[in-house]
């Protein structure tokens, strides 16, 4: 599976993004700097965690401006796959490829910590081997992570199934307790229509083996592997 990660100033899981597709693909990733104009030829194209830019203006505002997001936009809207963690995410919601915003957390607090989610639905290429309602715990790392979007736009993502992962208690209930950041309806993930590109706040890549604390993140990326290969 040929996977790209993209690399904008500030980055700082880029090196975390590759690590994990290496150790689950088996071939290294490409490593693109932002103002390189195309994505090699890939089976997939990962935005990763950071600040890029130092989170000037907007999280991911000055990234979505990058010369290589153009060439990013054009292959995701020609059905490439793309994965965007925590700052890609913010970057694909800039890029306008998914809807809604990224806001300061609830409590103007930055934070790092475990988290139970809910996956939706395991129907995807990003989550056919989990369960679907499987409970998994991945780590957050953001100070922007307050998912908002309009009332129809909600109703859509609803609606048509686009929430990807929704932050949990153990007992699997979107509580207001679970949710960490004050994100609308608990979500910490959300898919574009045709569902092949996927943004969310926590970091898989940082729970893919027991040195790690654990490897509920594995299943994201062996679901690509399996839908890509």
């Amino acid at each position: 599976m040929r996977s790209s990660v993209i690399v904008f100033p500030a980055s700082n899981c880029d090196r975390d993004a590759s690590v994990a597709l290496e150790k689950i693909t088996g071939s290294k990733p490409s490593l693109v700097w932002h103002a390189e104009s195309t994505v090699p030829e890939s089976d997939l194209i990962v935005l990763p965690g950071g600040f890029s830019f130092g989170d000037y203006l907007r999280s991911g505002a000055m990234a979505a401006q990058s010369p290589i997001m153009k060439d990013v936009i054009t292959k995701a809207k020609t059905g490439v796959p793309v994965l965007g963690i925590c700052n890609g995410f913010q970057v694909l919601v800039e890029s306008e490829l998914l809807p809604g915003a990224l806001m300061r957390n609830r409590d103007i607090k930055f934070l790092c910590k475990d988290v139970l989610l809910k996956v939706e639905r395991n129907d995807t290429i990003f989550t056919s081997q989990y369960d679907q309602g499987e409970i998994i715990t991945i780590p957050i790392a953001h100070h922007d992570g307050n998912y908002f979007a309009s009332p129809e736009t909600l109703k859509e993502l609803e609606g048509d199934g686009r929430v990807a992962f929704r932050y949990v208690d153990d007992a699997g209930n979107a509580s207001a307790d679970a949710n960490p950041n004050g994100s609308q309806n608990n979500i910490a993930g959300i898919y574009n229509k045709d569902m092949k590109v996927l943004g969310l706040m926590p970091h898989p890549e940082r729970l893919i083996s027991q040195e790690l604390g654990g490897t509920d993140g594995l299943g994201l990326f062996e679901s690509l592997v399996e839908a890509l290969h």
